[in-house]
């Protein structure tokens, strides 16, 4: 039987009809199930990647499907199919259920009730109703403006992203939730060459909207940001090393505390007993100037959404207050079990896998110092405009970033750039070595978050602050 289509939810998605998902719950429930979910993703997509004066690649794709989830205990069939028909919703639901059978009575689904919320990030143009020349233009003038900064870049590259993501999330506790996420992304790249060999720059911007982006941001800024990073450490001095003050600019250091902090609030690594953080509730984990707060609503910011991947609406959660540990984040699954609400950071990459607890847009909140007063009161040491990628071990916070863009303090005064550095050390740690916090907070670049083989898009940001000392790894003798 073909798919009967219907308009649902608060954003005019058309999906599947309301009868269909609740005869699929029904199904999914037959074998014992405690809680079933019916998950629905239509997701579109489009790039264009500009590379040495030319376009290398301009795609576009689509992929529909639907993930169902069936629990008992702490058991969890899953099955996802892609096609939405009756009798495909319907099969993936029998084998989801067969997966998890229960010898007990078997649930039966509330009734659904639309608990869609309004979108925090409102679209004025759609991308997918952009001319590709459009797309292409912007990588053009990106690519000129870069090399027109001085004849040492030699290599430039521009990439364009959009996509459209519409769900539709259902479960036997009566959620029926509908969202329209779109998000629109451009980066450029640059490698400068000189006696320092080559060195690289990146900027990039992104917002869950549409083309309305290049109203915000210029693209020609960015390209000239990206140019400027390369070329200011060609001539920069090598990093020292040892242990030192370190001041991180407002939203350069974010990654930081996402990877380093946030991953070990993360209800499923807590009850996993892997993460520094377990069973520390109500204790002082930070510096007190340090208030933690993970937030999916903060509009235009690349992690926001109405509603997770379990049908929530997107919430304001704040983790660490004033030093001490508040609360995790919870996903749907975590919190049945602790006879607790969500704290809407159940999220997963696609219908085809399971959600599990994810951040949004994690941040430190502001401080009350003026920046220029850190770097001042800063006798010597190290700030850092803009860290790069790095490594991490989520369950003790030890981490290692390389500093994309890096100066050395003298004299309270920002001096020399360096380069080839690291900041090596321990979220945790880092945490109560906070002792300044700037008044500048500011959110970092858009990023997409992997764990467990799944990444999905995140933000984050920090006022400037100080930590008392950090370990550089440098190669200054």
């Amino acid at each position: 039987m073909s798919c009967k289509t219907s308009t649902v939810g608060s954003m005019g998605i058309e999906m599947i009809e309301q009868e269909v998902i609740e005869q699929t719950l029904a199904e999914a429930l037959k074998t014992g199930g405690e809680f079933a979910e019916v998950f629905v993703e239509d997701k579109q997509s489009s790039s264009a990647y500009f590379d040495d004066g030319k376009v290398e690649e301009l795609t576009s794709g689509r992929d529909r499907g639907a993930g169902i989830r069936v629990v008992v205990g702490e058991t969890t069939g899953f099955a996802h199919t892609a096609d939405l028909t009756e009798s495909g919703l319907l099969g993936a639901a029998r084998s989801a259920a067969a997966a998890a059978r229960s010898q007990g009575r078997q649930a039966t689904a509330k009734k659904l009730v639309d608990s869609s919320a309004p979108s925090p990030n409102p679209v004025l143009v759609l991308p997918e109703n952009v001319e590709k020349i459009k797309k292409v233009e912007l990588l053009k003038r990106a690519d000129e403006v870069a090399r027109n900064q001085s004849n040492a870049i030699t290599q430039v590259s521009a990439r364009y992203g959009d996509s459209r993501r519409r769900i539709l999330v259902a479960n036997s506790e009566g959620v029926f939730a509908s969202d329209d996420q779109v998000r629109t992304l451009f980066s450029v790249s640059c490698v400068a060459t000189g006696d320092a060999g080559m060195q690289t720059g990146r900027e990039s911007t992104g917002r869950p909207i549409g083309f309305e982006l290049f109203n915000e941001f210029d693209v020609e800024e960015l390209a000239e940001t990206a140019a400027q990073r390369a070329l200011t450490k060609l001539h920069a001095r090598p990093a020292p090393s040892g242990a030192m003050p370190v001041v991180i600019g407002s939203g350069g250091g974010g990654v930081l505390f996402h990877e380093a902090c946030g991953h070990g609030l993360e209800a499923d690594l807590v009850k996993k007993q892997a993460s520094v953080f377990a069973g520390r509730v109500g204790e002082n984990v930070a510096s007190e100037l340090v208030t933690l707060i993970d937030d999916g609503t903060m509009s235009k910011e690349w992690g926001a959404f109405a509603i997770d991947d379990e049908g929530r609406p997107a919430q304001k959660n704040i983790l660490i207050q004033d030093g001490k540990l508040v609360d995790y984040m919870w996903d749907g699954l975590r919190s049945r079990s602790q006879d607790r609400q969500s704290s809407g950071n159940g999220r997963r990459q696609s219908y085809q896998v399971l959600p599990m607890v994810r951040m949004t847009n994690t941040y430190i909140a502001n401080g009350d110092t003026d920046p220029e007063d850190i770097i001042a009161n800063t006798p010597s040491g190290v700030y850092v405009a803009h860290l790069g990628g790095g490594q991490v071990n989520t369950a003790t916070g030890d981490f290692v970033f390389g500093m994309t863009e890096a100066y050395l303090i003298e004299d309270g005064k920002i001096t020399s750039p360096i380069r080839e550095g690291n900041l090596i050390g321990n979220g945790p740690e880092v945490l109560k070595q906070i002792d300044a916090l700037g008044n500048d907070f500011r959110m970092g670049s858009p990023g997409t978050c992997g764990k467990d083989g799944q990444g999905v898009p995140v933000g984050d940001g920090t006022p400037t602050l100080r930590v008392q000392s950090m370990t550089v790894g440098g190669t200054a003798a």
